[in-house]
């Protein structure tokens, strides 16, 4: 997995597509003076936001584990995909409330032509970061990444339905067109903004692991029991691009201190190896002792 570090290469990626295409739709909407193109160039401002804020928590995320932060500090990425639904919530706001008084005063459009031209080429732009800020973020599992693909896909779904406006203005001659399918875009993308915020508040809740990296770690510690071994307490969490992972593991009581350790190491060594990057505790137990089963609750904290 990359680090931080290298993910924030992605994030300037991101910065200088935002900007581009920031200068192709102000250009494209000055020669038409489409309404639906002036919410396309409002949501790519957004965008540039959205993305320096990406390269700000992932530098913060890139900080090591310290005495006041001793799990890391990559719960950062979750305010930075925060942001980004806030951001793309207040871009859907932007575009209807840019729209609508044109749905009262239509206007006339011009250089049509020249103009879709320009705006079809800053959503080309944007579509291909899209896609490989999405890769990245699904092979190093960052939302972070995510959030800003997936934002970027929203810009060009206005981008795509702004071009679907401005053409059959063109064809019908009936101008409201234009404010109508701008303001039902920024209808559309108000969804996209309510699921990263949701994610995101629910990423700091401490999630478990999702259901194929916890039954990789039950296949691991199935063929443990098949040797006699015990486990309980099993308990993981996620937290943005890290996993945790933590079980109690029983054993005969007589067995030795080294013999113990080496058995956790092993342990240990294929959680890891089943679900790369985690970070794993384990505690070990006698199996004939009856306290040892006193500790399945999630919370101990029961005097």
């Amino acid at each position: 997995m990359l680090s931080p570090r290298s993910l924030a290469r992605y994030a300037w990626i991101s910065v200088a597509a935002a900007l581009a295409t920031i200068g192709l739709k102000v250009w494209a909407w000055w020669v038409t003076g489409s309404v639906g193109l002036l919410s396309d160039a409002i949501e790519s401002l957004v965008n540039l936001a959205a993305a320096l804020v990406a390269l700000w928590m992932l530098a913060l995320a890139e900080r090591p584990p310290d005495e006041a932060h001793a799990h890391g500090y990559s719960k950062a990425e979750y305010f930075s995909s925060g942001f980004e639904g806030a951001m793309i919530l207040l871009a859907a706001g932007a575009i209807i409330w840019t729209a609508a008084p044109r749905l009262v005063a239509p206007a006339a459009l011009e250089q049509v032509g020249f103009g879709l031209a320009i705006s079809i080429l800053a959503s080309l732009v944007n579509l291909g970061v899209s896609r490989l800020l999405l890769r990245a973020a699904r092979q190093h599992r960052s939302i972070t990444l995510e959030a800003d693909a997936r934002h970027l896909m929203t810009d060009v779904w206005t981008s795509a339905g702004v071009v679907l406006g401005v053409v059959l203005v063109t064809l019908t001659g009936w101008q409201r067109l234009d404010p109508l399918i701008a303001i039902a875009v920024g209808g559309n993308i108000l969804w996209t903004g309510y699921t990263l915020l949701r994610r995101s508040a629910l990423g700091l809740l401490d999630p478990s692991l999702d259901l194929a990296r916890l039954g990789a770690i039950h296949g691991v510690l199935d063929r443990f029991r098949a040797q006699g071994i015990g486990f309980h307490a099993l308990r993981t969490r996620e937290a943005a691009g890290r996993s945790f992972v933590s079980v109690h593991v029983l054993v005969p009581g007589d067995w030795t201190v080294q013999a113990g350790h080496d058995l956790l190491e092993r342990i240990e060594g294929e959680i890891r190896s089943a679900v790369p990057g985690c970070s794993v505790i384990t505690h070990l137990e006698p199996l004939e002792d009856p306290l040892s089963l006193a500790d399945e609750a999630l919370d101990r904290n029961t005097d």
